[in-house]
């Protein structure tokens, strides 16, 4: 492991219990445990006021409930700027648009951009479609409603890290099956996307504490119940499923070598090149999962979180309007 990131590891195990967030069976209990967790590390740290934040409603999918959104620009730059759909983490069990509510902020702001961030409903209690149905219900509308949004259509990138990087690439499946909004990019972290949960690294990495590979089979049978493994999941659930890859935007992807999502992610990333998909792929050597978010101080996490920014400036366009850029 890489040694900046084993006192924040430790902290956080100190904070959860020594199998993490997942080893709290209730998930009322680990929403809240989670909330406390991202409350105390931003707790030092105002909002952004450069970024504007406004909370609407996008109509949910026939028969669903209407999806919530947050609206994110910065204030500084006008006109019809480039956009984020931003998909939150969490397992598919945990987590809100409020828990990344600061890391929205500063996307926006490093990449001078707006962002759509959607609050999909969670499982066990509402298991799949219906995470992913919101999420496209919300690209959607993001796309139908970009002129009054002041959002260029053309330019909308969707990004999530973990359940959230899982559910962007499904998100993206659905938008061209469907003939939906045409993404510009899809930048996926550490992104859940097999729920057989099978491969090596899904074995290897069962004691860091953090999103291990016996966590992980916790998550899909969340979202999937005893199908989850089995013989009838669709790609709209786990991408990796999916038999063509082709036609998908740009993507990003990056993972830790020390995450039980490494494997999957790696034969997703490769699968997506031989579909004709251009595909950036980073492996953080020492690095677990979500490594930046619960250490962001370390050197490997501004790296990581540099590249990103750098990845999408050039994929949305002129990074002349940021500033610094």
């Amino acid at each position: 492991m890489d040694p900046e990131l084993v006192d924040g590891l430790d902290a956080f195990i100190a904070a959860t219990g020594p199998r993490g967030l997942a080893g709290i069976a209730d998930p009322i209990d680990r929403r809240a445990a989670f909330s406390e967790l991202m409350a105390a590390a931003g707790a030092e740290q105002e909002p952004d006021p450069s970024i504007s934040v406004e909370d609407r409603f996008a109509p949910g999918a026939a028969g669903s409930p209407d999806v919530p959104v947050r609206l994110y620009r910065p204030r500084a730059l006008s006109g019809v700027l480039p956009a984020l759909y931003y998909i939150h983490g969490g397992g598919m069990v945990i987590g809100s648009v409020e828990t990344e509510d600061a890391i929205t902020r500063k996307l926006c702001a490093a990449v001078g951009c707006a962002a759509v961030s959607v609050e999909y409903r969670l499982a066990p209690e509402h298991p799949h479609p219906a995470p992913v149905e919101d999420c496209y219900a919300g690209l959607v509308w993001t796309s139908a409603n970009a002129q009054a949004l002041g959002i260029d259509r053309d330019r909308i990138a969707i990004y999530g890290g973990s359940a959230g990087g899982g559910l962007a690439a499904a998100t993206a499946l659905l938008a061209r099956d469907r003939g939906g909004p045409r993404l510009a990019y899809q930048m996926l972290l550490y992104p859940m996307v097999d729920d057989r949960s099978d491969s090596p690294s899904c074995s290897e990495i069962d004691s860091i504490g953090v999103w291990d590979g016996w966590a992980n089979r916790d998550g899909w049978q969340a979202l999937l119940g005893d199908r989850w493994g089995g013989t009838d999941v669709e790609a709209y659930a786990a991408p990796a499923r999916a038999t063509d890859l082709a036609g998908l935007p740009p993507t990003w992807i990056d993972v830790g070598e020390l995450d039980a999502l490494r494997d999957e992610d790696i034969l997703y990333a490769l699968r997506l090149m031989q579909a004709g998909v251009a595909t950036d792929l980073r492996v953080y050597a020492g690095a677990f999962h979500a490594w930046e978010v619960f250490v962001p101080d370390a050197a490997i996490s501004s790296h990581a979180v540099a590249e990103r920014i750098a990845a999408l400036r050039r994929a949305l366009g002129d990074d002349s309007a940021v500033p610094g850029a």
